[in-house]
C-alpha cells in the first residue's frame, strides 16, 4: 500500500523538478539480476543464513535475522558484485555466503545500543540493511539534541487536539503534500500528462478524467498513505505480541539467548510523530544531495545522479527519525534523518561504480548498508581472483571483529546513548523521552484499581 500510494507522487516530483537520473529501488534491481543470477542468489542466500545461525550459536552475536526480503537483497548484491569481479560460481556462492552470514549478525549488533534506547528493553533487535543510517541518526541526535523535547510531546492548540493521533497527522500531512504537488504538476505538465500520473505503478487507479477528478485522486492517495502507515503500525504491534514470545521458545533450543532481528517498521510505534518528521527530513536530505551531485560531484567525479526514491526515504528515513528522536528529541529526529537522506543518495552513487553492466540500469540498491558494503567488496574484488578473494574475506573478518567488539564493550556493558540527555532534561521529560513508555509495544500501562461496591461478595482466593 505504501509503495502504490507513493508511486504517483514520485512521478509528480520528477515532473515538477525536471530531474532525471537513477532511482534506487531494491525490488527493481533484484528483479533484473534474478534473470541472470537466480540460482546463484538462491544458494548464496541459503548458505548465508546457515552461516549466520552458526555465528549466532558460537559467537557473542546472538541475533537471528528474520527480514527475509533483505536477506534476498543482500544475497543478490553480493552475487552481482562478485560475479562482476570475474569470480567463479563456486567462489561467488562460498565467499558470498560467508559475507552474508557475517552481515546478518553484525548489523543488528552495531545498531543494538541505539535500538535498546528506542524500545526500552532487550527483547528485539533491528534486522534491516539501513543500519548505517540509523547509527548515524542516533549519534547525530546525541550531539544536537541534548535539550530537545521528544517528537511525541508536541503541544497543540485545543482546536487541533485531533492531531495528537499521529495516524491522523500523517494522513493529513501527506494529503496536503499530495494536493500541492498535484497542482504544481498540473500547472507545469498540462492536463494530458498530469492526468496520467495516477495510472502508474502496481495496483494503480485509472487516469484522471478531469481536473476535479485529478484533485480528488490526489486526496485519496494521500489518505491511502495514512491508512498504509496505520496498517504497518498495527501489524508491528501484532508481531511484537505474537512472534517474539514464539521465537523465544524456538531460540532457547536452537540458539539459546538469541534475539529476533526484525524489519525497520518494528520501531515505528515507539515514536510515531518521528516517523513522519524522519521521512520528510530524509527526503529533504536526498534533494540537497541531488543538487550537490548535479553541480559538484557529477562533473568532478562522474558520480551518477541519484534521485530520491520515496519508498526508501519513507522506511529508512522514518526509522532514522525514531532513532534520532530517542537520543536527541525533535532536533535529533530531523538532523539524523536528514543525514540518512544524504547517505542513501551518495552511497548508491558510489555503488554503481562496482556493479558492472548492472550499473547502467536506471535503478540500483537503495539502503545505506548495500552502498558501503557493496562498494568495499566490489573495489576489493578488482584486485584479481586470488588477491581479491583474500581482501574480500579480510573485509568480512573486519566487520565481524568490529561487531564482536561492539557487542562485548558496548551492548553487554549496558551503555545508554541517551543517558547524558536524560541528565540534562527535567525528570518528567527524561522519563517521557526514554523508550518503553506505557503506550509503546511491549510496555505495560498501569491503570488505577477501582474499589468493589459496598456489600459485594469477596472474590475467591487465587489457586495455589
Amino acid at each position: 500500500m505504501v509503495t502504490n500510494s507513493l508511486a504517483p507522487l514520485g512521478t509528480m516530483i520528477q515532473g515538477v523538478t525536471g530531474a532525471h537520473g537513477v532511482i534506487p529501488t531494491n525490488e527493481a534491481i533484484v528483479g533484473i539480476a534474478q534473470a541472470q543470477f537466480g540460482s546463484r542468489v538462491a544458494w548464496l542466500m541459503i548458505l548465508g543464513f546457515v552461516v549466520s545461525l552458526l555465528l549466532a550459536r558460537f559467537t557473542p552475536l546472538r541475533y537471528v535475522f528474520l527480514t527475509g526480503h533483505h536477506m534476498l537483497f543482500m544475497a543478490t548484491l553480493l552475487t552481482v558484485v562478485l560475479a562482476g569481479a570475474g569470480q567463479s560460481t563456486v567462489v561467488v556462492v562460498a565467499v558470498g555466503g560467508v559475507l552474508l552470514g557475517i552481515m546478518l549478525v553484525a548489523m543488528p549488533a552495531f545498531a543494538h545500543p541505539w535500538t535498546k534506547r528506542v524500545t526500552g528493553n532487550d527483547t528485539v533487535a533491528i534486522g534491516h540493511f539501513g543500519t548505517a543510517g540509523y547509527v548515524v541518526a542516533g549519534a547525530a541526535g546525541k550531539v544536537v539534541g541534548k535539550r530537545s523535547r521528544s517528537t511525541e510531546e508536541m503541544k497543540l492548540p485545543e482546536g487541533l487536539r485531533f492531531l495528537r493521533d499521529s495516524m491522523v497527522a500523517t494522513a493529513l500531512s501527506m494529503l496536503v503534500i499530495y494536493v500541492v504537488m498535484a497542482v504544481l504538476f498540473l500547472l507545469k505538465a498540462g492536463e494530458r500528462t498530469a492526468f496520467k500520473a495516477f495510472a502508474t505503478g502496481t495496483g494503480a487507479t485509472t487516469a484522471a478524467t478531469d481536473t476535479g477528478n485529478y484533485v480528488m485522486q490526489s486526496v485519496m492517495q494521500g489518505l491511502q498513505f495514512g491508512i498504509a502507515v496505520a496498517v504497518i503500525l498495527f501489524g508491528v504491534r501484532t508481531i511484537l505480541g505474537e512472534l517474539v514470545p514464539a521465537f523465544q521458545g524456538i531460540a532457547s533450543k536452537v540458539v539459546p539467548g538469541a534475539l529476533p532481528a526484525l524489519d525497520a517498521p518494528i520501531v515505528f510505534p515507539y515514536a510515531q510523530n518521528a516517523v513522519l518528521i524522519g521521512f520528510l527530513s530524509s527526503f529533504t536530505g536526498g534533494l540537497v544531495s541531488l543538487a550537490l551531485l548535479t553541480w559538484v560531484f557529477n562533473p568532478a567525479f562522474g558520480l551518477a545522479l541519484v534521485l530520491p526514491g520515496l519508498v526508501p526515504h519513507f522506511f529508512t528515513g522514518g526509522a532514522a527519525g525514531v532513532y534520532g528522536n530517542a537520543t536527541g528529541g525533535r532536533r535529533g529526529a530531523a538532523v539524523g534523518a536528514f543525514l540518512n537522506g544524504v547517505l542513501i543518495t551518495f552511497l548508491p552513487a558510489l555503488l554503481l561504480k562496482v556493479l558492472g553492466a548492472f550499473g547502467k540500469q536506471n535503478t540500483t540498491f537503495g539502503d545505506a548498508d548495500f552502498g558501503w558494503f557493496g562498494a568495499l567488496v566490489g573495489n576489493a574484488g578488482k584486485a584479481g581472483s586470488g588477491v581479491g578473494v583474500a581482501l574480500i574475506l579480510l573485509i568480512g573478518l573486519a566487520v565481524l571483529g568490529a561487531a564482536v567488539l561492539v557487542q562485548k564493550r558496548v551492548v553487554d556493558t549496558g551503555w545508554d546513548p541517551g543517558a547524558a540527555r536524560d541528565a540534562l532534561m527535567p525528570r518528567e521529560d527524561a522519563a517521557a523521552g526514554a523508550a518503553g513508555a506505557g503506550d509503546a509495544p511491549g510496555g505495560a500501562t498501569a491503570y488505577p484499581k477501582i474499589a468493589p461496591p459496598e456489600g459485594a461478595p469477596a472474590p475467591p482466593p487465587p489457586p495455589r
